[in-house]
């Protein structure tokens, strides 16, 4: 089950994709974790995207596609995959669409979480307060979704006209959510 999950930030993609990941015993792969432990452990790939990731800007498309591309070579993805954050922009999303052919496989579903931005604000100064993550402060959370409304929307209907896109309320409770996502898997997996 190779599934990719799209939505702003704040809409409980990454709840979900390790939902997925358990249920469907697929890695959950998330750009934003990965970068994330990168600049904690220090590594050379930390240093360059640190400040990248405070400014709440994208990293730079070939930085995070060779990511991807080594990520999910790994014997664990071989099965499937949950992919979170990437692809966040079209020329991304052609990337993923030229490697995914390239290596004989192709996205199951395109879960896209919708979510109206002041609830996804809310949610992501909550994350805030409760993570500790830098990344959540208010002008950085508008910034995200500025460049996700300008960069990452676009995949959404790239995904719609592909005819892979699944919409979900992201509104709804985590369990609420997670019923949709698995009548749509269930769909999906026939």
């Amino acid at each position: 089950m190779n599934v990719l999950v799209l939505g702003p930030q704040g809409s409980g993609k990454g709840t979900q994709a390790k939902r997925i990941s358990a249920a469907y015993g697929v890695p959950h792969v998330s750009t934003g974790d990965m970068f994330r432990a990168a600049v904690a452990d220090g590594t050379e790939l930390g240093r360059r995207v640190a400040p990248i990731l405070a400014a709440g800007e994208l990293v730079p498309d070939e930085l995070t596609i060779a990511l991807i591309r080594e990520r999910l070579a790994r014997d664990d993805a071989r099965d499937g995959f949950v992919l979170d954050g990437f692809p966040r922009n079209l020329a991304q999303a052609t990337s993923l669409d030229a490697m995914l052919d390239g290596i004989g496989r192709t996205l199951d579903a395109v879960l896209f979480f919708d979510l109206d931005d002041d609830v996804a604000t809310e949610r992501m100064l909550g994350r805030a307060r409760d993570e500790g993550r830098e990344d959540d402060a208010p002008d950085v959370i508008a910034r995200r979704l500025a460049i996700y409304h300008e960069q990452t929307e676009p995949v959404v209907e790239h995904y719609r006209s592909a005819g892979t896109l699944v919409p979900l309320h992201a509104e709804r409770t985590v369990d609420e959510v997670f019923a949709e996502i698995s009548a749509a898997l269930a769909q999906v997996a026939r």
